[in-house]
């Protein structure tokens, strides 16, 4: 059984940044690509970001290009989310998600498997 437990998070002010970790367990981590999603509230859960399973590519939702940037340690078995210039549209609670089709787009969420816990972003003055 997958587990992938999140950490990070919090409160920030306009501007600021946040990073996110999600650390996975359970099975061979190396093999999938991981994504991170939000749901800001009243909203649907919409893709953020996602990382292939060798890191070499990289895909981004229009609303967090150069500001959000995902990453992996595959020896570590951890995925990142790095979040600067902040707004508070960005506002949300966050996840972090396994997908085990290699040949997913990586933008929807039904292509995801194995979701984690979620944490609040809250970014306010």
């Amino acid at each position: 059984q997958v587990q992938l437990e999140q950490s990070g998070g919090g409160s920030v002010q306009p501007g600021g940044s946040l990073r996110l970790s999600c650390a996975a367990s359970g099975r061979t981590f190396t093999n999938y690509a991981m994504g991170w999603f939000r749901r800001a509230p009243g909203k649907e859960r919409e893709f953020v970001a996602a990382i292939t399973w060798s890191g070499t590519n990289a895909f981004y939702s229009d609303s967090v290009m150069g500001r959000f940037t995902i990453s992996r340690d595959n020896a570590k078995n951890m995925v990142y989310l790095q979040m600067k210039n902040l707004k508070p549209e960005d506002t949300a609670v966050y996840y972090c998600a396994e997908c085990v089709d290699n040949s997913a787009s990586y933008y929807y969420a039904h292509e995801y498997d194995y979701w984690s816990q979620g944490t609040q972003v809250t970014v306010s003055s």
